[in-house]
């Protein structure tokens, strides 16, 4: 008697185990699920694609002998498109042994992985597992067959990758998320090594989950977050917008979007933004939203390095990168902090040949002792490296002050393609009043200390600057956005159709 199913049975069983693979956990794990807001692993990719795009990989992948104890092992994943594009992502699926990590999911990450760079495609982690599964994992034969990619955190920017952190995130969803360029947290989530629980077992200190890992953590200490969010949808929504700016990979240049109505509208009245007074803060962000297409303006990292703005935008319907100084914050004298993220996004920018735009105000970098402790000389040097190493189109604006070293790191010299400075530009080694305390020994009390600021201030003028050709052009502030319009279409890299050389796609994602 054969062994072999008849068509009707084989179709039976396989409809069978693809509802066992598609229910996950258990209607009970769901259904709490709902109940606190959250939407469970294949929502999420719902929300993620367009309506019927989804294509799963892996559906029926199991680890252990019972593919009902393990539906897709945790990990759901496939191919879809977002807003006409395709692309690639994981969901880990929580309610199935905590979307705990096996040889078996390790492979299906690996698949995805090698297929969005061979081919091209943006990927997504929808991140949320509890770690390694125990007991597969343990002992020798399970650690020395969780190791056998070499390439399995590798990153050399061949496509975009952005990653949401939307619950607790140990073990291959914090890897994969710190390896993103782009990482969007939800409120109550966590991003850590290890749990409260492991770490108190390991060391005796009780410790807060959202001190260890939580979304203040890392939005404002260590910067690994982008986005902060309250919800799910929120979450998915931002790594959709994100990837809008970006093209599917790395040979190909950013999408072209129809300039928004109102564009430039506020140019007219963007001087008045600036105050009469120098040593007056102003809201730089008011200046790039002006600048730049209506309702573009998309700021990463900003409860980090405040000292510094970084964001993506669009001019004339193009993908620009925005690194500016913001005087609200010290002055904008740029903090270590602001140095990390810049360095980091010019370095996604640079990948994703975006240019780069510098609108600059900026006393110097922020000096002291807790600069130092943070690696202050190396931290501005990584930050100058990243600038020159990018072949991107670079573009400067100079607003008002530019001193010191400052001047290299934000486009100043040759480290731009093109430099503008508004009449109301100074550009020096330090203030005036602070050089002539330092050149000449005068205070503000002493008899020839006006006069002596007034020479040095004649010296930081604008009109010197552009009587040596050291800058390109003065402009008056309103025709700001024509001459970045204008530079963007003199300096796009035509004969590589877009494309920059990418010196830095093995450099660290996070340094």
């Amino acid at each position: 008697m054969s062994n072999h199913a008849t068509p009707a049975s084989a179709l039976q069983d396989y409809e069978q185990r693809r509802a066992t693979a598609e229910g996950m956990g258990s209607a009970d794990k769901l259904a709490r699920r709902r109940e606190a807001g959250l939407l469970d692993a294949r929502e999420r990719l719902a929300r993620l694609f367009d309506g019927g795009s989804f294509s799963e990989v892996g559906l029926f992948a199991f680890s252990g002998g019972d593919p009902a104890k393990a539906p897709a092992d945790g990990k759901v994943a496939g191919f879809g498109r977002i807003e006409g594009r395709e692309a690639a992502a994981v969901s880990n699926d929580f309610t199935v042994m905590g979307a705990s990590s096996t040889i078996v999911n390790g492979r299906k990450i690996g698949h995805m992985k090698r297929t969005a760079a061979q081919r091209g495609l943006p990927l997504v982690f929808l991140g949320e597992s509890s770690g390694a599964r125990i007991p597969e994992t343990m002992g020798a034969a399970g650690m020395g067959a969780s190791g056998s990619d070499p390439q399995q955190y590798v990153r050399l920017r061949e496509t975009p990758w952005a990653a949401a952190i939307l619950g607790p995130c140990f073990g291959s969803s914090s890897w994969y998320s710190c390896l993103s360029d782009f990482k969007v947290m939800r409120r109550g989530a966590l991003l850590s090594v290890s749990s409260a629980p492991l770490v108190q077992q390991a060391t005796g200190a009780s410790v807060d989950p959202q001190d260890l890992g939580g979304w203040q953590l890392h939005a404002e200490v260590t910067g690994l977050v982008d986005r902060v969010v309250d919800s799910d949808e929120e979450a998915i929504d931002a790594i959709k917008r994100f990837l809008s700016y970006l093209p599917s990979h790395s040979g190909e240049a950013p999408p072209v979007r129809a300039v928004s109505a109102g564009s430039g509208d506020g140019m007219a009245d963007i001087a008045k933004l600036l105050p009469e007074s120098r040593t007056q803060v102003y809201d730089m962000k008011k200046i790039l939203r002006a600048v730049v297409d209506h309702d573009s303006f998309f700021e990463l990292k900003e409860r980090f390095g405040k000292t510094g703005i970084t964001a993506l935008a669009r001019l004339g319907g193009r993908t620009v990168g925005l690194v500016a100084s913001n005087p609200m914050q010290r002055g904008g004298a740029l903090q270590i902090e602001a140095c990390q993220k810049i360095t980091s996004f010019i370095v996604l920018c640079d990948s994703f040949n975006i240019p780069i735009l510098n609108f600059v105000d900026v006393p110097g970098f922020a000096i002291g002792l807790d600069a130092e402790q943070k690696a202050a000389p190396a931290r501005i040097m990584n930050y100058m490296v990243a600038m020159q190493l990018a072949t991107v189109p670079k573009l400067t604006v100079i607003l008002r002050k530019l001193y010191g070293q400052a001047y290299l790191n934000m486009g100043g010299g040759r480290n731009s393609d093109e430099i503008a400075v508004w009449p109301t530009a100074e550009i020096g080694f330090m203030a005036a009043a602070a050089g002539v305390k330092v050149v000449h020994g005068l205070s503000p009390s002493d008899e020839g200390f006006d006069d002596r600021v007034d020479e040095l201030e004649r010296e930081t003028s604008p009109w010197t600057m552009a009587g040596q050709f050291s800058v390109q052009q003065v402009l008056r502030p309103q025709d700001t956005r024509d001459w970045l319009l204008r530079m963007l279409e003199v300096h796009q890299l035509r004969a590589s159709k877009g494309v920059g050389r990418h010196l830095m796609q093995s450099w660290p994602c996070y340094l």
